[in-house]
């Protein structure tokens, strides 16, 4: 029998976000929670021991990574624009290496900022014009077929049928 209240209270996990380890596992529960109450089996510990196991490793792994050490750093702004984030949009906020040498990644950040997706495009832009990067005009091989060649010739041919 399923309790009254169980069905009316939608658990977190349904919601689509982000989440940190901590709000990942109290995710976890709940879906533990809701299964007992829909009279479903409880998983087996040890599978959830190595769920709970690898989402702390990833977390781990990811705070490891060159943009979650910078997030961390400095303030969530736009070093060009100055536009302020927020977790509901921090995904639009990149890191950009001031030298353009992604290997280069100093402990002190000297390297890096913060800058949103539009202003960082702009500033890789920048840097290939500046550098003589590949353009449209140099690499693409003129167009010589014309697709429109004997338009005129099948038009005539349909009005003649």
């Amino acid at each position: 029998m399923v309790p009254v209240g169980a069905l009316q209270a939608r658990p977190c996990w349904f919601r689509a976000r982000k989440e940190s380890v901590e709000s990942s596992i109290c995710n976890i529960v709940e879906v533990l929670k809701w299964n007992h109450a829909m009279n479903k089996p409880f998983p087996d510990n040890s599978k959830l021991d190595r769920i709970v196991a690898a989402a702390r490793r990833d977390a781990e792994q990811r705070e490891k990574g060159y943009r979650e050490r910078a997030l961390k750093m400095y303030p969530w702004i736009c070093g060009r624009c100055a536009r302020e984030f927020t977790r509901a949009n921090l995904t639009e906020l990149t890191v950009h290496h001031r030298n353009h040498d992604h290997d280069f990644n100093p402990p002190d950040g000297s390297n890096w900022e913060l800058l949103c997706v539009y202003c960082h495009d702009n500033e890789h832009s920048r840097y290939i014009d500046h550098v003589g990067g590949p353009s449209a005009a140099d690499g693409a091989a003129a167009a010589t077929a014309n697709p429109f060649a004997d338009l005129k010739a099948l038009l005539n041919r349909g009005r003649s049928d």
